[in-house]
């Protein structure tokens, strides 16, 4: 048997051809301006925030970012693939855009509860969806009092609601005998409604009537309860408004409280709370609390 003729065979192993097309040299000159443009706008785009209005800025910066991706992989006949990806994340990112705006748009408000929001919730960082929540539980109605109209009547009326002055100004009594005023933007019944448990029902010990005409908005105690159970952001926000309330009304009276040496006097005191009501003065005149430890005859 003759030995085999290596010479004569072919053997020779052939390179394999690289899956992908190596980088022979590099570029001299830098991509165009429209490539370093997207990467700007794609990297602004990625440091928006929460919200609808954080949301709307992610979204706008993106669908420029990936329309001045796909201007530039149109460019070059070599990037089928990635205009064809630039292009459909763009059309995601533009139909995004789209409809934050047109969520936004739909949030709209009349013009007491616009006022209420700004003056009231906007400070506090609740977004419109929050307060499109707040408004509807309310049913969205604007209740008006009269001149000498009473929202409460001492003894009578029970506490079933939270309601809060739009427009005008109410008068707060007990026993006849002036206590304070309630202006816009503040609760008419904050401290009744902190006073009471969810379960617990009660009625005012004072008197509340408009000394002009009055314009509020007022939420049912179970269904803002309601509402607080599904959503406990709300549920803090309220109970720091109501709470921050009640603090204001205090120390308003307290600026008007002196005792009969002329000293002012802090009705967060326990010998005030327990104080007779015919004890109390007009308002119109600094009220004058009895010393402690005195009794009058």
């Amino acid at each position: 048997m003759e030995p085999p003729d290596f010479k004569a065979m072919n053997l020779t192993a052939k390179p394999a051809s690289p899956a992908f097309p190596l980088c022979e040299e590099w570029r001299e000159g830098a991509e165009g301006s429209l490539f370093h443009l997207a990467n700007i706008l794609l990297f602004l785009g990625f440091m928006g925030g929460s919200g609808f209005y954080g949301l709307l800025y992610l979204f706008t910066f993106l669908t420029l970012g990936f329309f001045c991706s796909s201007l530039w992989a149109w460019s070059d006949p070599c990037t089928t693939d990635t205009f064809l990806w630039t292009f459909v994340l763009f059309v995601a990112c533009l139909a995004q855009a789209l409809y934050i705006a047109y969520k936004l748009r739909s949030l709209t408000f009349d013009k007491d509860f616009e006022e209420l929001y700004n003056c009231m919730f906007k400070k506090l960082g609740v977004s419109l969806p929050h307060f499109g929540k707040i408004v509807s539980s309310s049913d969205g109605t604007v209740h008006t009092l009269e001149k000498g109209q009473c929202f409460a009547v001492e003894g009578k009326t029970a506490i079933d609601k939270l309601s809060v002055l739009l427009s005008g100004r109410i008068c707060v009594t007990v026993n006849g005998e002036f206590l304070h005023y309630i202006y816009p933007f503040q609760f008419l019944d904050s401290p009744e409604w902190d006073s009471l448990r969810p379960s617990e029902e009660g009625i005012f010990q004072v008197t509340l009537h408009a000394d002009h005409q009055c314009r509020y908005v007022a939420w049912r105690r179970k269904k803002l309860y309601l509402l607080f159970a599904k959503h406990r952001f709300i549920a803090r926000i309220f109970a720091l408004l109501v709470r921050n309330d009640i603090a204001e009304k205090v120390y308003s009276l307290s600026d008007k409280a002196f005792d009969k040496a002329g000293h002012r006097y802090d009705l967060r005191l326990p010998s005030y709370c327990h104080m007779p009501g015919p004890e109390l003065e007009r308002a119109h005149d600094p009220l004058e609390v009895p010393v402690p430890g005195k009794r009058t005859a």
